[in-house]
Formats: C-alpha cells, sequence, structure tokens
C-alpha cells in the first residue's frame, strides 16, 4: 500500500497533478456549501413539500449522519477504489443525489436522496486534504493546504447568500442543482489528471462488516443523541438511551478494531503524539468555527429579523478576511513552527469568538464587523499548522485513514459544539428574562438600556398589566440576546482550551517531514 500510494506523487509535469487536485477541492466545497444552502432555506422546501415541522430537520439530519460514518471509511475506500477513482466515484454519486433531491415530489424520497448525497460527500473533505500529503512535496503542501482550507471554510460563509439568493430568485430545487454541473467537471478532470494508481480489492475480502456496523451505530447514536438533547433535555430517557448504544457501540468498536491486522479504520493513528494533538485542535476548531456560523445566523434572523440574503451579505466580512490572510498564513506556515502559530491562531480565534459575547439588541452590521475580522484572520492559522502537525509526519499509506479521523474530529467537535449551544440557549432564555423583568421592577437603568425600555417608565416605576405587556416582547428578546452572549462565551472559553493542548505536540526533527 505504501509503494502504491507514493508512486502517486508524480515527478514531472506538476501543473497536471494541480489540474486534478483542484478539481477535487471543487468537489469538496460543493459538499460542504450543500449543507449551508439547504440549511437556509428550510422553511421553503418544508412549505413546497407540505413537510410536517417536527420532520422538517431530518432533512439536514439524513445527511450529516451519513457523513459523519462516510468520513473515517476514506481510508478502507481509498485503499480499496484508489484516491482517483474514490473521489470519481464520490463526486459522481454526489451528483446523482443532487439531482434526485431536487426531483424529490415527496418527504421520504428527500430524505433518502440526502442520505446517498451525505454518504458520498462525506468522503470527498478527507480525501482532498490526504491528496496534499500524497500528492505534493513539502515545499507545496502549504499552498495545497491553504487552498482546500479556504474553500472547506468558505463554503459555510458563503451558504447562507447562495441560499438565500437562489430561493428568492429561482426556487428551491436549485439548491440541488447547482452542484451538477461543477460536480461533472471535477469528477471529468479527476478521472483525467489525477495519477493512476492499482486499485486493492482484497480490501473486501478482509472488510470487517461487524466493525462497520458498529461504527455506523455509534455515529448515528451520537448524533441523534446532539440533536436531540437540547429540546428533550439530556437526562432525558431517549437521549441517555441514544448516548448507552453509543458508548456500547463505540466501546465494542474500537475494542475489536484495536485486535484487527487490517481494521476499517487504523485507530493506531492516535499512538502518534502530533497526531493526537492536531486531532484534538481540530475538534476543538469544529466547536469554534461551526459554533460562530451557526450563531450569527441565528441572531441575525431571529433578533435581528434579516433574511438569508442579509445574513449572507453581513457573513461575508468572515470569508473576505480570510482570503485576505490565506497568502500571509501559506508565508509563515514555510517558515515558523507549526505549534507556535496554532497558538497564536487559536489565541486569537478565541479572542474574535470572545468579542460578539457583548451584543445588544441592537447590535447589527457595524457591530459584527470586527469580531468577525479577527476570526477571519485566525482561521486559517487555526486549520493550516494543525493539518500538518496531524498529517505531515506519517507515513503516505496511513494518510488516507489518519484524514479521515482528523475531518471526523471537526465535525464531531461542531455537533457537539452546537448541541451546547442549543441548550444554552433553550435553558438560559426563561430564568435570564425573569432576572431581566425583576432588574427593571427595581428601576435599573443598565438593563432598562439593554432591554430598551424608555426611561421615564423607569423612572415612574410603574408597571401596571398594560406596561407589561408592551414591554414582553422586548424583555424576551433581551433574554435571547442575553442567552446567545453566554453561548458566545462559553465557545470562546471552548476554543481557548486549545491552548493547554499545543504544548504536548512535538516538532519533527530535521528530515522527518515527508518531501
Amino acid at each position: 500500500m505504501s509503494e502504491r500510494l507514493e508512486a502517486a506523487r508524480p515527478d514531472g509535469r506538476p501543473a497536471i497533478v494541480w489540474f486534478g487536485f483542484l478539481a477535487m477541492c471543487v468537489g469538496m466545497f460543493m459538499a460542504i456549501l450543500d449543507v449551508q444552502v439547504v440549511a437556509t432555506s428550510l422553511p421553503t422546501i418544508q412549505s413546497a413539500l407540505d413537510i410536517d415541522p417536527d420532520q422538517m430537520s431530518w432533512i439536514q439530519t439524513a445527511y450529516l449522519i451519513a457523513e459523519v460514518v462516510a468520513i473515517p471509511l476514506t481510508g478502507l475506500l481509498t485503499r480499496l477504489l484508489t484516491m482517483r477513482w474514490l473521489f470519481v466515484v464520490a463526486i459522481t454519486l454526489f451528483v446523482t443525489a443532487s439531482a434526485g433531491c431536487a426531483a424529490s415530489s415527496s418527504f421520504g424520497a428527500l430524505v433518502a436522496w440526502r442520505v446517498l448525497q451525505g454518504f458520498s460527500g462525506g468522503t470527498l473533505i478527507p480525501s482532498v486534504f490526504s491528496a496534499v500529503f500524497i500528492l505534493f512535496p513539502d515545499m507545496r503542501q502549504a499552498l495545497a493546504t491553504t487552498i482546500a482550507g479556504v474553500l472547506a471554510v468558505l463554503a459555510p460563509t458563503v451558504g447562507p447568500i447562495v441560499g438565500g439568493w437562489l430561493t428568492e430568485t429561482y426556487s428551491w430545487h436549485w439548491l440541488f442543482l447547482i452542484n451538477i454541473l461543477p460536480g461533472l467537471a471535477s469528477a471529468v478532470l479527476a478521472a483525467r489528471f489525477l495519477p493512476k494508481q492499482a486499485a486493492d480489492p482484497s480490501e473486501l475480502r478482509h472488510l470487517d462488516g461487524l466493525s462497520l456496523l458498529l461504527m455506523a451505530a455509534a455515529l448515528t447514536a451520537l448524533e441523534l443523541s446532539l440533536k436531540e438533547a437540547p429540546t428533550s433535555g439530556w437526562t432525558s430517557a431517549y437521549v441517555l438511551s441514544l448516548l448507552a448504544v453509543c458508548l456500547l457501540s463505540g466501546g465494542a468498536f474500537i475494542t475489536r478494531t484495536l485486535r484487527r491486522r487490517r481494521p476499517i479504520v487504523d485507530l493506531g493513528n492516535f499512538g502518534d503524539r502530533n497526531f493526537l494533538v492536531g486531532s484534538v485542535l481540530s475538534f476543538i476548531l469544529g466547536i469554534g468555527l461551526f459554533g460562530s456560523v451557526y450563531l450569527m445566523p441565528v441572531f441575525l434572523a431571529f433578533i435581528r429579523g434579516h433574511d438569508a440574503l442579509e445574513i449572507g451579505v453581513t457573513m461575508l466580512v468572515t470569508g473576505v478576511a480570510q482570503l485576505i490572510t490565506a497568502p500571509v498564513a501559506v508565508a509563515l506556515e514555510k517558515r515558523m513552527d507549526a505549534r507556535l502559530l496554532s497558538a497564536a491562531g487559536f489565541a486569537l480565534f478565541t479572542i474574535g469568538v470572545g468579542m460578539s459575547a457583548f451584543q445588544d439588541p441592537r447590535s447589527d452590521y457595524d457591530a459584527m464587523f470586527w469580531p468577525q475580522v479577527v476570526r477571519g484572520v485566525a482561521i486559517m492559522f487555526c486549520l493550516l499548522p494543525p493539518t500538518r502537525l496531524a498529517l505531515g509526519t506519517l507515513p503516505a499509506d496511513r494518510v488516507p485513514d489518519a484524514s479521515g479521523l482528523f475531518n471526523l474530529m471537526r465535525n464531531l467537535g461542531g455537533a457537539i459544539g452546537i448541541a451546547l449551544i442549543d441548550t444554552i440557549i433553550y435553558t438560559r432564555s426563561e430564568p435570564l428574562g425573569q432576572d431581566l423583568w425583576a432588574r427593571l421592577q427595581a428601576g435599573d437603568i443598565e438593563a432598562a438600556t439593554f432591554v430598551g425600555v424608555p426611561a421615564e417608565i423607569i423612572s415612574r416605576h410603574s408597571f401596571d398589566a398594560d406596561t407589561m405587556a408592551t414591554l414582553d416582547p422586548l424583555v424576551q428578546t433581551a433574554a435571547s440576546v442575553q442567552a446567545i452572549n453566554e453561548a458566545w462565551m462559553v465557545v470562546a472559553i471552548l476554543t481557548g482550551c486549545a491552548l493547554l493542548s499545543v504544548p504536548f505536540a512535538r516538532r519533527p526533527a530535521p528530515g522527518e517531514e515527508r518531501q
């Protein structure tokens, strides 16, 4: 296997390989973008297909569960099909599923196509990041990682504006139809320009079906529990049952996998200290990145009343800052210790997240501008150096499995982060509202200014039934803002915890990084 993967790195015509790699990046971008553009237009899809509101979230959940199961299988599928044909097959299935989603006339059909779409899309992200370290020599890896990283984090940023524009200008079907032409083009280019390798059909003979089922059960149960916990409660029977299934299935999977000579996922990669630290950083980045991309639309939609297009315009600031910073990140990443850059990146990202924890009900584009700039500048330093820490010193034959695990950690961090955010918003809004009422009735001017209560009402201490009915929407909105601010602060604290893991990484010895 090692020989086959090392042979994938060409000695001549590097431009040809770049064409193939860029085709892979386009496919990855479409897969990530798909999640966000659909999320912003769920109400439109619900109305068009007459979906029960309680079932609407399954349009996203079905995709995410299939995606998270597929991601760790990237190594196995790469060995079975080769990197080239895995990408071609995956993007072809993704395009087919996208067409099926657009043609769906019922909820059941849409969910079924979303499962196929999620599974095929799930292999695209780790395939691209493993290609960085398989296709390119060390001097080109920083640039390749930057291209992949920019597209990976840019897609959630531009998703709201793309989804809102497509839905308002055309119809919800175009949320899926936009995948078809770029997807087909990337499949053709990848088939033409990616290096040819020999497939290994023996992987099928050694496939551990039971381990596959255990892994799928553990990840599915975890995703479902995180989806339901904020509304049903973390101690509800349903959530606790799902967590029990996750723990039992996951424990059995780990035990069985570690004993296999040819496991479906090489968990032994976690024995490499730098891969372990890089994976921890990836997990924490998932909390911060997915959390911030989730919290901003929540605030802008439910507090400020903006539509998807307006939300997208506001969130473009992060993407622009990220694009401007990318060349600087590449230059520094080639010259500085990855541990120092990682620490600086997460410290800056923590500051950017924490800056958003002081919003009031009137905060809008101007108040969100600088926090987004800080986060946008930091993102590439939170992605490039940890990726090199995790994958840069591993042997080529271990990179596909390791890339799957590395990217899985980021997705799991995002899922857990969003579940924590929803829990804070759902559970803290009511007590915060009660506290605001108490402060208003006590004549607290600071609370009145935050809520937006006219000063004369506070000065009169007049809180009759009519006044309270008039002020109640303002107080409830202000309480929601305070709960969102608390969520921002929790995400900032968790993101800052990344700094604790960085000292455990070791500096690669001279010549250790693969050339």
